[in-house]
């Protein structure tokens, strides 16, 4: 076999961070070879925001991201904003919208978005290879060396960009958290985040509102979320509640408020229409087939006004706590990404580099950073691969 090419850097993923890693690099005068085993770049890019790609946000904040270390986000965000992004997506001419929340998209295809890397990329002279897997890494001699294919590089730098094993279907795996602990990193266990919920067996009743949405206010693990819920076939879903999904442990219950900030509303319901049911107030408020299902539930008979004002605070009270106990999620295959991965402790929040080993970085998804819903992971990406790929 012929002798190993030789780069100055490695990065494993072309996806969003390992994308703009080689970019920065390449573009700083670095001799950049970006591999991925997927026969494309960029695919989970590809399928975001429907096509469109939500790109960032404007809301991007520390208090956005989960880590068991909060802080970590802190540095890269502040170096390399959504304004930067932003700024690159208009120099590359691609026209955005903002949607809801800050979310931006692209006003036509999320291939817009990898091309523009991928010109990015090409400007630093970065070589791609796609479509073949990873055989063997090994460090030796203060170099990496990657087996792939039929072929093999070496370079001082090696940057993990693979990814956390959110979506399966696109090639994703669990290969960064194995390459880790391989160099000594520690990971913190991986879970599914941005993920459906499923129900139990016991709240079959909401089985049957499949396909029934409604704005609530949804509450797991002290974090609170106003969006949309969405009912499903094996439980909820929704804006809402793929967001608590992140904060949802197996064995916690979630909390939806169907009524957010209306507090006293059932009371001025009585008042103002003292003959009518509870069914039909709450028909009046929510899509019926909800209404039905929580009035089944509830099973206040007869009209308003033959309750005491206790009793309906009362209900009111459980209607805006009402509690539901998954018993999982929709797991990897249906999760938007990932929560845990690699721990921040052994990374620099300014470098991404490993602490204890010279040379190794891992950047995106791979870390344990995971963003809110709404364009907040593919940020972190802009963010983490910038930070790096200046210190490459």
């Amino acid at each position: 076999m012929a002798s190993p090419a030789q780069f100055d850097a490695i990065i494993l993923g072309a996806g969003g961070a390992g994308l703009m890693c080689a970019a920065i690099a390449g573009q700083r005068g670095r001799r950049v070879l970006l591999i991925d085993h997927a026969p494309e770049a960029g695919r989970k890019i590809l399928i975001s925001g429907g096509g469109r790609c939500n790109f960032t946000n404007f809301g991007v904040a520390p208090d956005r991201f989960l880590s068991a270390n909060p802080h970590f986000v802190r540095s890269a965000l502040s170096r390399y904003t959504a304004a930067d992004f932003i700024a690159l997506v208009d120099r590359h001419r691609i026209t955005w919208h903002e949607k809801t929340l800050g979310q931006l998209f692209c006003d036509g295809s999320a291939k817009q978005i990898v091309a523009m890397l991928l010109d990015e990329c090409a400007a630093g002279g970065v070589t791609l290879h796609l479509g073949d897997a990873i055989r063997d890494v090994t460090h030796a001699d203060s170099l990496y060396r990657i087996d792939y294919g039929d072929r093999s590089a070496t370079a001082p730098a090696l940057v993990i960009a693979t990814g956390g094993p959110s979506i399966p279907k696109l090639g994703a795996t669990g290969f960064a958290y194995d390459l880790a602990r391989k160099f000594g990193l520690r990971v913190v266990e991986p879970r599914p985040a941005l993920v459906p919920l499923t129900l139990p067996g016991d709240e079959a009743l909401f089985r049957s509102l499949a396909g029934v949405a409604a704005p609530v206010v949804a509450h797991a693990g002290g974090a609170s979320f106003a969006e949309a819920a969405l009912f499903t076939h094996r439980g909820l879903s929704g804006p809402a509640i793929l967001q608590a999904s992140s904060y949802w442990r197996h064995g916690e219950p979630i909390a939806i408020d169907f009524f957010p900030g209306q507090e006293g509303w059932l009371l001025a319901a009585k008042r103002a229409r003292p003959r009518a049911s509870l069914r039909s107030v709450l028909g009046d408020l929510l899509p019926d087939r909800l209404a039905e299902a929580l009035a089944e539930r509830i099973a206040l008979p007869g009209a308003l006004d033959e309750k005491r004002d206790a009793v309906l605070t009362e209900i009111e009270h459980r209607l805006a706590n009402w509690i539901f106990r998954p018993n999982g999620t929709e797991g990897f295959a249906k999760a938007e990404v990932t929560v845990g991965g690699i721990s921040t402790d052994g990374l620099s929040s300014k470098t991404m580099e490993a602490r204890k080993v010279p040379g190794l970085y891992a950047i995106g998804e791979a870390v344990d950073v995971t963003g809110w819903l709404g364009g907040y992971n593919f940020q972190w990406a802009w963010s983490s691969g910038w930070a790096a790929g200046q210190a490459l």
